[in-house]
């Protein structure tokens, strides 16, 4: 049975610890110090984060996205389409959460905070930095929105490649750019054996962040 299989799956987490004594005192460069690392790791997709966000009715919903930035070191930036699910939640409630999981070093970085969006000439450096079907991509997928088939998905990139065809790079759609995350909570989760993870908490009090060890 598969439920029994999957009930039955466990590992065991003992490559390292994480004390008081191992963080940095502010949020976003001990995360980067463990981006750092997942990097040097050469562990697949490191930067990949679930986004969550809630509608204007309360309904959650995540997704992947990729971390893009941590601009001042006190922020995560991140890029999509206005309009999609994710734009409209982040219209109605901006505040969001993120979740960092690097199983090859068995560890979890989880963010909160409030998201704004990042300054129109940051957005489009980075669109027209992308490659020119990325760019394409952007102009012709009406993100979330339901589309008939493929075959018109494909319609409408072949006619924004015909549109932009003596353009280089293509102008950034106003529907697209990016956002930033300004944390007010990070919590550093580090793998355990018989499940005594450790977890240190960073929680913003003004202008500062208080640090404290969190029970598994």
């Amino acid at each position: 049975m598969i439920d029994q299989h999957l009930a039955d799956l466990r590992q065991t987490y003992a490559q390292r610890t994480l004390t008081e004594a191992d963080v940095l005192p502010t949020a976003v460069p001990q995360f980067r110090a463990w981006l750092e690392e997942a990097l040097q790791a050469h562990l697949d997709e490191p930067t990949a984060m679930t986004l969550a966000t809630v509608s204007d009715t309360g309904q959650p919903s995540a997704r992947i996205v990729l971390l893009k930035g941590l601009p001042d070191d006190a922020g995560f930036l991140f890029y999509t389409n206005y309009d999609s699910r994710k734009g409209h939640d982040l219209t109605a409630q901006p505040l969001a959460a993120l979740t960092f999981f690097w199983p090859g070093l068995e560890r979890q970085v989880r963010v909160e905070g409030r998201v704004e969006k990042a300054p129109q000439d940051m957005s489009t450096e980075y669109f027209q930095s992308r490659p020119r079907g990325s760019q394409i991509g952007a102009w012709a997928s009406p993100q979330s929105q339901p589309i008939g088939s493929r075959q018109e998905l494909e319609q409408r990139e072949h006619d924004v490649a015909a549109r932009f065809a003596d353009q280089e790079p293509l102008p950034r759609p106003e529907h697209w750019g990016g956002y930033i995350l300004r944390p007010h909570r990070v919590e550093f989760w580090q793998g355990r054996p018989s499940r005594l993870h450790d977890r240190i908490v960073y929680e913003l009090a003004g202008t500062s962040w208080a640090l404290s060890r969190l029970a598994p």
